[in-house]
Formats: structure tokens, sequence, C-alpha cells
């Protein structure tokens, strides 16, 4: 009985988290932050969570390279883009959401997850800069 009671609690705080996640980030497809990227006003943040030799391989045109687990060494360098659009990515998501997560503890509010990621990007052979 008590195992019962513990599986259950387990699936419920899982299914819990991932209703939060959801609830706090907006995903973004790669054809919508295109446009943006094309409308010159945009002052939305493109943040590469990869590696730096991920990046070097190959990241979207203006992105901002910080590796997930750096990024609250890095607050410094970011915290006055806290108020704009940022846009995450890593390879395949996991890292960026990890990034956004601290990113949102540190008070940025407007974060959105690229879409399938890098790999996404990728298979529809958008345009990257090496």
């Amino acid at each position: 009985m008590m195992k019962f009671i513990t599986t259950t609690l387990a699936v419920l705080l899982s299914a819990f988290s991932l209703f939060t996640f959801a609830e706090q980030t907006t995903t973004i497809s790669q054809q919508a932050l295109l446009t943006l990227m094309a409308t010159p006003a945009n002052k939305t943040v493109i943040l590469d969570v990869r590696t730096a030799e991920e990046f070097a391989e190959g990241h979207i045109e203006g992105a901002i390279n910080i590796s997930h687990k750096q990024i609250n060494a890095n607050l410094n360098k970011i915290i006055a883009l806290k108020d704009q659009t940022v846009v995450v990515h890593c390879k395949s998501g996991r890292r960026a959401l990890s990034a956004e997560n601290d990113l949102r503890a540190a008070g940025f509010s407007d974060l959105r997850h690229l879409d399938g990621d890098m790999n996404a990007w990728q298979a529809a052979d958008l345009p990257l800069i090496k």
C-alpha cells in the first residue's frame, strides 16, 4: 500500500511540474522567429545555450551563445535584457529548459522556446552562420 501511495505521489508531482513548465514557457516556431528577425524594430534576443564548439559549427544569425551551465555565472552580461523577449534554444530542448528555469528565477519574464530547437532548424534547412 505504501508503495502505491509513493508511486501515485511521484506521478502527480511529475505531471504538475510538466504543467508548470507548459504554463510558463511559450514556444515559437521557426517561421515566426524568422519573421521577427526580419522586422526592422525587432529587439528579440536569441540565446543559444549549446557549447561554444556547437555554436561555432553553426548558429542562428544574431544569436548570443552562453552555455546552459554558465547562465548563472554570466547573468551580469545579460541581465539588462530581462525585459525583452528572449528566445532560448539548444540542440534538442533539454539544456534550453534548464536555462529557461535559471533565467525565470533571475527575473526574465518573456521567455520563448524555439520549437524543435536546433535539430528542427537544421532539418528545415534554415540559414546558419558558421
